[in-house]
């Protein structure tokens, strides 16, 4: 009986631990090859606090270019542009602007509903081969809450050590 109550309480936590790390906004693919194309997919598990989400930004980091969104049925999509901090090879050609943001809006995400958001880029052989690349995530809902999902993990630091964690994809030598 007693070994049974401990299953049973591992199990719950281990089911509670389960859902506090679906709670965040996350990108499907853990890691990605330097210098070549990515297919980022985040995923948001829920609206805000019983409202639905209604708009969905994510910041491109710089490195990460060549930005291509999936337009999503019922949300209206818009790439924000600005200037890179260096110019970039993208094959052969020079490179300095481009999309640094992309919004998904006007849609509607129940509290109790999942959904993804895609966009294709190239990561830059500027990146550093171990590092993991951050793209901070803001879901508006419709009652004008906001979750930030944009806490970058300081040195020694990972994204479990925070409430709002960006998500984030490992840079990994191209095959």
């Amino acid at each position: 009986m007693l070994k049974l109550k401990l299953a049973f309480t591992g199990a719950a936590l281990l089911m509670t631990g389960m859902t506090v790390a679906l709670a965040h906004v996350s990108l499907e693919n853990p890691e990605a090859q330097v210098g070549s194309t990515y297919k980022a997919v985040l995923r948001v598990p829920h609206g805000c606090d019983g409202e639905p989400t209604v708009k969905v930004r994510v910041h491109i980091p710089e490195g990460v270019i060549a930005i291509k969104p999936m337009p999503k049925a019922g949300w209206k999509l818009d790439k924000v542009t600005s200037k890179y901090e260096q110019s970039y090879d993208y094959y052969g050609k020079a490179t300095d602007v481009g999309v640094t943001e992309v919004v998904w809006s006007n849609g509607n995400l129940a509290d109790d509903e999942y959904d993804e958001f895609v966009f294709r880029a190239f990561l830059t052989p500027d990146l550093k081969v171990g590092k993991i690349v951050y793209f901070p995530v803001v879901q508006e809902c419709s009652d004008g809450a906001t979750e930030r999902w944009i806490e970058i993990p300081a040195e020694g630091k990972n994204a479990d050590d925070y409430e709002m964690p960006a998500p984030g994809t490992k840079i990994v030598p191209k095959k």
